[in-house]
């Protein structure tokens, strides 16, 4: 008996070209901060094409066509204040439909309260000067701008499909106490090590 016979006829080759301009119904799979080598740091908002929605006809040549498809968002620290633009994160949150007057005390909560979270975003295909300029011919890319992003038309979601977009962002602490009845404080002098 063979370890494995070759059956080609399921395999599924992704394309790996940036989505055609269009309107799709996306998933904010993953927020995180970026460096790169240099120092510049940037906020990156991993976007998916859900899949849930192959069958509405609005979306027949976007989500049906590039479902579970990657697309990315950057917002940069300035170089002059070490602050991210905030005035662009605010169409994120309004699109989340995160309450008005909401505090977001810190980056991870930010980070958590948008992971998830179903968003209608006009993803543009354009060229992308900085490649086309090192490798002497057209590259693109997709770009996302802040003011692009609104509420879905669509806000319930599969949850397979939001359990897989959020499955690395969602880690559940298997040492903690969900009653808060029976809180164990111990400090370091405590510990062994």
């Amino acid at each position: 008996m063979s370890f494995i016979t070759t059956n080609y006829k399921e395999n599924k080759h992704n394309n790996f070209e940036p989505l055609p301009t269009g309107t799709y119904e996306l998933l904010i799979n993953k927020v995180q901060e970026h460096a790169t080598p240099s120092g510049a740091e940037s906020m990156q908002i991993d976007f998916i094409v859900r899949n849930d929605l192959d069958n509405v006809p609005e979306l027949s040549e976007t989500n049906a066509k590039y479902h579970n498809r990657h697309v990315f968002m950057e917002n940069w620290k300035r170089h002059a204040t070490n602050q991210y633009d905030t005035k662009g994160f605010q169409y994120l949150l309004e699109a989340a439909q995160v309450p008005e007057g909401t505090s977001i005390d810190s980056i991870d909560d930010f980070m958590k309260v948008l992971t998830g979270k179903p968003m209608r975003v006009y993803v543009k295909k354009d060229v992308d000067d900085y490649q086309t300029e090192r490798q002497n011919k057209k590259v693109y890319r997709n770009d996302i701008a802040p003011y692009s992003v609104e509420k879905s038309k669509f806000p319930q979601v599969n949850h397979q499909q939001k359990n897989n977009a959020v499955a690395d962002a969602t880690v559940e602490d298997p040492f903690a106490d969900k009653s808060n009845s029976n809180k164990v404080n111990i400090s370091n002098d405590d510990l062994p090590f």
